[in-house]
């Protein structure tokens, strides 16, 4: 089976992953108060995080051919998700404010870099997987939250989830594609 086009990768990388994040976002618009007082802080991004990773790994996972395909891929997909996650959630918690949300976002951005490098024996790759993924999910947060900022409410919070999706899931659309079009040769 060859791997899917570029076009492809961006296609459902950006649109598939916009619903993903619309569906979690819906969650924090809808159920935020609830989730923290029943499930706590921590519970709740838990829950979100393994929101994106099952959700998530079912749409990149057509993306994917050969030895990562469905199921493995949604071990490695949950692996660089929850590295992702816990890069983020530490730099924004430590840091908080604009460079805990800039630091969340190279740190998240290049522990799942790290391991989709390693998983696609891409090393080689680690920098251009980081930094395509550091923009995509840059732009998707923060032009998310700016959306967020000037609707506020739950409108806000779902046109943050979906802007969120596009750019992040385009990043990871490009990822996939150039994980799997390289030489394995690291």
């Amino acid at each position: 089976m060859p791997t899917p086009s570029l076009r492809r990768a961006l296609l459902i990388g950006s649109l598939g992953f916009a619903l993903v994040s619309f569906i979690v976002f819906a969650s924090v618009a809808f159920a935020e108060r609830w989730m923290y007082v029943n499930l706590t802080v921590l519970g709740a991004y838990l829950a979100w995080t393994a929101l994106f990773i099952l959700l998530g790994g079912a749409v990149l996972g057509s993306l994917v051919v050969g030895r990562w395909r469905l199921p493995k891929f949604y071990i490695l997909f949950g692996a660089a998700f929850f590295a992702y996650a816990v890069g983020w959630v530490a730099a924004y918690f430590i840091f908080r404010g604009a460079l805990g949300e800039w630091l969340g976002s190279l740190i998240g951005s290049v522990l799942m870099a790290l391991v989709f490098a390693l998983g696609f024996k891409a090393v080689r790759r680690i920098q251009i997987f980081s930094a395509v993924l550091f923009v995509g999910n840059s732009l998707g947060y923060f032009v998310g939250s700016m959306l967020n900022d000037l609707l506020g409410g739950r409108t806000g919070m779902l046109l943050w989830g979906v802007a969120y999706g596009l750019f992040l899931g385009a990043g990871l659309g490009i990822v996939l594609d150039l994980a799997q079009k390289q030489p394995s040769t690291d």
